[in-house]
């Protein structure tokens, strides 16, 4: 079939908060813009699952500022975040709240008129910011894909796979992949490359994240020859919902609701426990998500878990009244399902939620590799070992900004080899998937993709989850390796109108190679700090270690080196 060639100055790769943005930014310094993503545009990732809030020092709701912030978030991260990272997060954060509701993103308001900014852990200051009801997310997308609509210098591209950043002579000039409907090979030679595609938390049996949500962006930044960093930290969730099963409900929302409301947290017996482990006072909710996650285990371990094995949620003491209030609609749902919340508890448990390491920027969002930026969930830098609520979006919006600034700023005259080089490429790669697919030792499909995944999900769970040690985490390292082969055996039919199945392969291949660089990190980091709970490492070092892993060319192995830990501030 015919491949499909485009040439522009700026390629976005993903359409979260942080593509959009980027693709915003860059067609506000004039550039022109293709923004792909494997899914619909501003539709796939994270972002638009988000419920809660956004952390930004308006200072509305109290006396606030940018330095406070920083100072928050560089204590949050257990050591590891880099001040440079953060700093150019924070001193950006309000004025991309006010650009986002300039698109339309409708902040809550006090009767007063002031944008509603409520506390969260880990925060000095009421900061966070919110679209009632659970609907920040969605509330950022919807206004970030009006931004972009419109613009005839954007140009949009739904359902393309990107499988491989074109380098040439150590430089990005673009990047080769296929159109999902209808499998039309895709090359696009760029002045720039900006790497958006979230994070990789598919990878284990319990997540928050959408499934497309495959790791994918570390695979093609390291392929290209970034650098990756602190790839073992991986925040889980700590009150996600556990049981009774819900249908329609996002299993981290119980978060704004505990601490608007105070919800108890409870062990099997029924007693609050927090206070255990970091002093939280009863009906307040001050502990950071790596305390609680590990506070809720230790519970479990100690034999006093809820019935499924997390803690028990308890909004009992609280009146209807302010129940409904808070909750709105979503009581509603819930009792429709058998969940009274004036008379029931529910159960939660830790899930895995966010990405905490990734690809390595400075503070342009440039990678190592020169015409290569990456932004969002997918960078190192800003949460260290732990991410504080709110940090996200925050992250998304500012980084997506600077990258598309970035790229577009530094554009040039377009390459005329650029479309020939890329084109080379795309041949290359349409004969490596073509043999990736459809192996020729194997006759017929000989596996179901998608249990292949939950084998992986489930070995990822279980070894490299949010308690590990020296044995879990060596097991886990040999099964994942072992499923290598057995991957790479699965054949393929030829694919239809819809390339389904070779989309699913590829993302597995994608989950096997960020799961293994997840456990070479956490067999490397012999303590536990923030997110990292190392069983038989329970004491923080008194200074903290980073760790740098990039993709050999020739093994396609992960090359794993101690580099050198973030400035302390």
């Amino acid at each position: 079939m015919d491949a499909i060639q485009l040439q522009t100055d700026v390629l976005i790769v993903g359409s979260g908060a942080a593509g959009m943005m980027a693709a915003r930014a860059a067609a506000d310094e004039g550039a022109d813009v293709i923004l792909t993503d494997k899914s619909l545009i501003g539709r796939g990732g994270a972002t638009i699952l988000a419920q809660m809030t956004v952390a930004v020092a308006l200072g509305e709701a109290e006396p606030d500022d940018a330095d406070v912030h920083f100072e928050d978030t560089m204590k949050g991260s257990r050591g590891l975040a880099d001040p440079e990272i953060v700093r150019a997060i924070v001193d950006r954060g309000a004025e991309v709240i006010l650009e986002a509701e300039g698109y339309g993103v409708k902040w809550a308001r006090t009767p007063d008129g002031k944008r509603s900014q409520a506390f969260a852990p880990g925060h000095s200051r009421a900061r966070c910011v919110y679209v009632d009801i659970l609907n920040t997310g969605g509330a950022t997308s919807n206004g970030l894909k009006r931004a972009i609509w419109k613009d005839e210098k954007i140009r949009r591209l739904k359902n393309v796979m990107i499988t491989k950043i074109v380098v040439e002579d150590g430089k990005a000039v673009g990047a080769v992949g296929f159109e999902m409907e209808g499998m039309r090979p895709v090359g696009i030679s760029a002045g720039s490359v900006i790497l958006a595609t979230g994070g990789l938390t598919e990878v284990y049996e319990r997540n928050s994240a959408s499934t497309n949500m495959t790791g994918d962006g570390y695979v093609l930044a390291a392929e290209a020859g970034a650098e990756l960093r602190d790839m073992e930290m991986v925040q889980f969730f700590p009150i996600a919902h556990l049981f009774p099963p819900l249908v329609g409900i996002d299993p981290i929302m119980w978060d704004p609701f505990r601490y608007k409301l105070g919800g108890r947290l409870l062990n099997g017996e029924h007693e609050e426990f927090m206070h255990r482990y970091n002093g939280e006072v009863g009906g307040k909710y001050t502990a950071a998500r790596d305390q609680t996650t590990l506070a809720i285990f230790r519970e479990v371990e100690a034999g006093r878990g809820s019935p499924h094995g997390g803690a028990y949620l308890d909004f009992t003491m609280v009146p209807e009244d302010k129940l409904k209030e808070a909750f709105g609609p979503v009581i509603d749902i819930l009792r429709n399902q058998g969940v009274d919340l004036t008379k029931d508890m529910v159960e939660v448990a830790p899930m895995a939620h966010f990405m905490l390491g990734g690809v390595r920027v400075d503070a342009q969002m440039r990678t190592r590799v020169p015409g290569l930026l990456a932004s969002g969930e997918l960078i190192y830098g800003m949460h260290g070992a732990n991410r504080l609520s709110g940090n996200a979006i925050t992250e998304a919006l500012v980084t997506g900004r600077i990258a598309g600034e970035t790229a577009a700023r530094a554009r040039a005259g377009r390459d005329a080899d650029a479309e020939a080089i890329v084109g080379r490429a795309l041949e290359a790669e349409r004969r490596r998937l073509a043999a990736f697919w459809h192996p020729a030792t194997v006759e017929r499909d000989s596996a179901s993709l998608q249990a292949f995944k939950r084998k992986l999900q489930r070995i990822m769970w279980k070894g490299a989850g949010p308690l590990r040690t020296e044995e879990g985490l060596t097991a886990a390292l040999a099964e994942v390796r072992a499923l290598r082969p057995e991957l790479d055996a699965i054949a393929l039919a030829q694919p239809g109108k819809l390339a389904l199945p070779p989309v699913e392969k590829l993302e597995a291949d994608h989950m096997l190679k960020v799961a293994e660089a997840i456990v070479i990190g956490a067999l490397q980091r012999k303590e536990s700090r923030g997110a990292h709970v190392r069983l038989d490492y329970e004491e923080t070092l008194p200074a903290a270690e980073s760790y740098s892993l990039s993709l050999d060319g020739e093994s396609g192995g992960w090359t794993l080196t101690e580099a050198q830990p973030p400035a302390s501030v």
